[in-house]
């Protein structure tokens, strides 16, 4: 989904003590950005911030970190963060190949993957987010028998992911192939309310890391 361009991004993001301007001066000290020693969570690819506001509200002793690539974006989730007045959220810009620069090693509890890029050429595959390559990267910044929860609503991506998390060995904890008709506690992204809305079927896995 394209989106327009803001001239005024960066101020925006530099005059707010949410956004973290130099993420790798963080690296083995997240839990002093946020002053306890809660657990900590990363959104990779947070988009305008739906998910990681709503879990910030409900999980208030738990530290959310959100990674978000465009800055335009990035902008518009921290300006509803603020208005929101919450205290337990930090975000960057950045991704995922970042995350050994930015994160120590067993320093993140959770991760969370939320509708992805696809990246649906045969050809790109080792630009998924859920390739092995990084998988072996969530498995360096996560502690020893973390999570990570994977959304998508492309079948191909999330038959994909599931082949990536077996033939690597790692351990399936919870599979679901329509998740909006389960039982499932939920919370949705700004993408997942407007899939969700067309009856596109939601996926999820959930595996634990090495």
């Amino acid at each position: 989904m394209r989106v327009r361009y803001d001239k005024n991004a960066d101020k925006t993001l530099e005059e707010n003590d949410i956004y973290i301007q130099e993420p790798l001066q963080n690296i083995g000290k997240w839990q002093q950005e946020f002053e306890n020693e809660n657990p900590l969570h990363l959104e990779i690819g947070m988009g305008k911030g739906n998910f990681i506001i709503n879990m910030a509200k409900k999980f208030p002793n738990i530290n959310f970190i959100g990674m978000e690539r465009n800055k335009t974006i990035l902008a518009k989730a921290v300006k509803k963060i603020e208005k929101e007045g919450i205290t337990n959220i930090r975000v960057m810009s950045s991704d995922a190949q970042q995350l050994k620069e930015i994160f120590a090693n067993k320093e993140l509890d959770k991760i969370y993957l939320n509708f992805s890029d696809p990246w649906p050429k045969n050809k790109h595959y080792k630009r998924r987010l859920t390739y092995k390559d990084f998988l072996d990267l969530y498995d360096y910044v996560l502690k020893n028998d973390s999570i990570v929860e994977f959304k998508t609503d492309n079948q191909i991506l999330f038959e994909f992911t599931i082949l990536e998390v077996c033939n690597t060995g790692r351990q399936m904890e919870y599979i679901s192939l329509d998740l909006h008709n389960t039982e499932e506690f939920n919370i949705m992204t700004e993408y997942e309310e407007k899939f969700s809305k067309k009856g596109n079927r939601i996926y999820k896995l959930v595996w634990k890391n090495k």
